[in-house]
């Protein structure tokens, strides 16, 4: 369940300017919101994610790019490139997209984000102080939006706390929903003790249908990650994804024909950068089990998985899991992330978990001050008991 809080405005306010500090360069912020322009960053943004030193995939090129190309339409790209004598040291990766909010039209400016996103934020090279205050001097003095919405920023990160703080220093609303808390897994240098450590439960089942499933057939892990066997890859993978109750609730990848689409391409081109890993859980010739992981700076990232029903009392999707946690503790990896929330699934291999919250930033306007009335007070108080016709009232509005 997600929580909001507000933000108390500030009560001093000071001119929102990005002030260099003696004896450095000026920061300049130009804008990129047509496609070529877009295509024509690449070099530019891959250098700057480098230096900025992010711990996942989420905000690389690759992966904007296919993300924008999948899921872009409708919307309008407005991407903050910041330089400082010339040099580029942040990018702020966002998008206008017309809504409704409670049946009112709404230009929400926000990051290149949907519920494929597990991670957004800015990327920052240096001095971040600064790069905030430009940021926010743009966006702020723009009135193409009425909503300013960041998406599944770390609790307690710079940017999160960074723009909520500027938006109360100019006495914008705004407000934080807590997201989901999403468990991780710091890899040891020994997978025994780390087995040892699971609840004795969970190792016996485990024990127990690895034995069944020998019985059915050898049991063996197949890894793709590379161009060979790709392309059968995926077509199973997203079969195998659609196979159990994923497909009959309509929310499998293979269902909607712009989500197959993004994880196609992005696995041939996580391909030529290394990143894929496509694992499955063979029993015998059939494959039982698939994920769909990246594996990016020594850390596996788990975005998908599936498996075949027929199989469901064994486990398959755990039992591959179990496999590939094995692999990565003999490999050396630093980090498995689980993304998404935390099921309990997840927490039965990992206990402990990264935070997510979204900032909402309303201007001054009379709609601004209205949606977040409604937003951070009507809401809140809608869901208290009590309340049950209201909210129909407001769900059937929104």
């Amino acid at each position: 369940m997600t929580v909001a809080t507000t933000i108390t405005d500030l009560q001093d306010t000071t001119a929102l300017e990005a002030r260099p500090e003696p004896g450095t360069s000026e920061i300049r912020t130009e804008v990129i919101s047509d496609l070529p322009s877009f295509l024509a960053l690449e070099s530019v943004w891959n250098e700057v994610a480098e230096a900025a030193g992010v711990a996942h995939p989420f905000l690389e090129y690759l992966w904007v790019r296919t993300w924008w190309e999948s899921f872009g339409a409708g919307s309008t790209l407005h991407i903050l490139v910041l330089r400082a004598g010339g040099r580029p040291i942040a990018i702020a990766p966002l998008m206008l997209t017309p809504i409704r909010m409670w049946g009112i039209p709404v230009r929400r400016l926000g990051f290149l984000y949907n519920a494929h996103v597990p991670r957004a934020d800015f990327l920052i090279v240096e001095r971040h102080v600064e790069v905030y205050r430009a940021i926010w001097a743009h966006v702020s003095r723009s009135r193409c939006w009425d909503l300013l919405q960041l998406c599944q920023l770390p609790e307690g990160g710079a940017t999160l706390e960074g723009m909520a703080w500027l938006a109360a220093e100019a006495r914008f609303r705004a407000g934080v929903w807590t997201s989901d808390s999403s468990p991780y897994l710091p890899i040891g240098p020994s997978w025994d003790e780390y087995f040892e450590s699971l609840a004795a439960k969970h190792r016996s089942n485990l024990r127990n249908r690895f034995k069944r499933l020998k019985a059915m057939g050898p049991v063996e892990i197949e890894t793709i990650d590379s161009a060979e066997g790709l392309a059968d890859g995926v077509e199973d993978g997203l079969r195998l994804e659609a196979a159990a109750w994923k497909g009959e609730a309509q929310t499998a990848i293979s269902c909607d024909p712009a989500v197959a689409r993004f994880y196609s391409t992005f696995a041939e081109r996580a391909t030529e950068r290394g990143w894929l890993r496509l694992h499955f859980l063979h029993a015998g010739e059939a494959r039982v089990a698939f994920d769909y992981s990246l594996s990016y700076k020594n850390r596996i990232h788990l975005l998908k998985v599936g498996y075949d029903p027929a199989y469901a009392r064994l486990s398959p999707s755990n039992l591959l899991l179990c496999r590939v946690l094995q692999s990565a503790f003999e490999h050396g990896v630093t980090e498995y992330d689980f993304l998404g929330a935390d099921a309990d699934w997840k927490l039965s291999w990992a206990k402990q978990l990264k935070r997510y919250c979204w900032l909402f930033i309303f201007p001054g306007t009379f709609k601004g001050r209205f949606l977040h009335f409604i937003k951070f007070q009507l809401i809140p108080l809608l869901k208290r008991p009590g309340f049950r016709h209201l909210r129909g009232i407001v769900r059937r509005g929104a």
